[in-house]
């Protein structure tokens, strides 16, 4: 199994930006397809975006989408998380996480391997 490593995000302005890191280890991540999620405080666990083996499809939420750009390097063992344009409401932490063939994209059960996760907090 997959072991990822998130790193980055911490404390941003509105409007601005933050980037986040997952770095893989154990596997080689060209094999699976990962994914980013965000939890904030008494929510549950939201998709914000997926990149599919190679990198050649990447999947966002709607709520994310023009502003983040997911990206991977698999020579590096590691995808990345880059965040515009931040809202408060993009508090949360976020994970990354694998899998080598999930049913679907959205929903965290189809993930298998999680990392602990990093906080984001964005100010107004």
């Amino acid at each position: 199994q997959v072991q990822l490593v998130e790193s980055g995000g911490g404390l941003g302005q509105a409007g601005g930006y933050l980037g986040v890191s997952c770095a893989a280890s154990g596997r080689t991540i060209s094999d699976y397809v990962v994914a980013w999620f965000r939890q904030a405080p008494g929510k549950g666990r939201e998709f914000v975006a997926a990149s599919t083996w190679s990198g050649t499809n990447t999947y966002y939420a709607a709520s994310v989408k023009g502003r983040f750009t997911m990206s991977r390097d698999n020579a590096k063992n590691t995808a990345y998380l880059q965040m515009i344009n931040l809202k408060p409401e993009d508090t949360a932490v976020y994970y990354c996480a694998a899998d080598k063939s999930p049913l679907g994209y959205y929903s965290p059960n189809y993930y298998t391997s999680w990392g602990q996760g990093t906080q984001v907090t964005v100010s107004s």
